[in-house]
């Protein structure tokens, strides 16, 4: 009989008045906690945070997937600086100096200088299309020989040019480059010619939602 009132005693603690009271205190002990841990946390460490106290309750794979993709965020954001879509026209002498010296010192800067009509010129530029895709920490560029001002040192025959810059430092010089390709060439061929010099950073692997993906299936 002492048993049965013990275990009526306690379950009456877990779900009875005295149960939602310790359920307020523990509750008010967790929101002071939180309180003084607020102050200390940057907008990007609360917004973590809070997106970590909802997935507590997930599986250990969703959680340490959720870990893996803020790492690369962050890893993105600290080690290799600015991020680019797309190939960058540049209509000035003035505009080609500025990007090869103010870009960020991590950025590797590759530019094609062209003129319209020259063969190669229109399929190299559809080439960096491609890899600005799939290389998104590179700055792609183009200018035309005219608008550069450099029309009277770039004749036609060494059209087109790849200028390859990191820090403001030229790394590659490519005259006339198409003549180290076949006669059709496509983004890979640019992409091993660049690689060929180590000119290029290591290509990124895929975003993080795919493993996500795969998990949960």
């Amino acid at each position: 009989m002492s048993e049965r009132l013990i275990d009526l005693e306690e379950t009456a603690t877990q779900t009875g008045p005295k149960g939602v009271i310790n359920d307020w205190r523990r509750f008010k002990l967790e929101s002071m906690d939180q309180e003084n841990l607020n102050p200390f946390l940057t907008p990007m460490c609360r917004k973590f945070v809070q997106e970590y106290e909802l997935l507590k309750e997930e599986d250990e794979g969703c959680l340490k997937s959720y870990r893996k993709r803020c790492m690369q965020e962050m890893h993105d954001k600290l080690s290799f600086g600015p991020r680019f879509e797309g190939v960058y026209d540049l209509d000035s002498g003035e505009a080609f100096l500025e990007v090869i010296e103010k870009e960020h010192h991590s950025t590797v800067v590759v530019v094609h200088i062209y003129k319209n009509g020259i063969k190669g010129c229109e399929a190299l530029n559809s080439c960096l299309d491609c890899l600005a895709t799939e290389y998104p920490t590179v700055k792609f560029c183009k200018i035309d020989a005219v608008a550069s001002g450099a029309a009277e040192r770039f004749s036609d025959e060494y059209l087109p040019t790849l200028l390859v810059y990191k820090a403001g430092e030229l790394l590659g010089n490519f005259l006339s480059c198409t003549q180290h390709l076949n006669e059709e060439f496509f983004a890979t061929d640019v992409e091993g010619f660049l690689n060929s010099y180590g000119l290029l950073p290591e290509k990124e692997q895929p975003q993080m939602e795919d493993d996500e993906e795969n998990n949960i299936e």
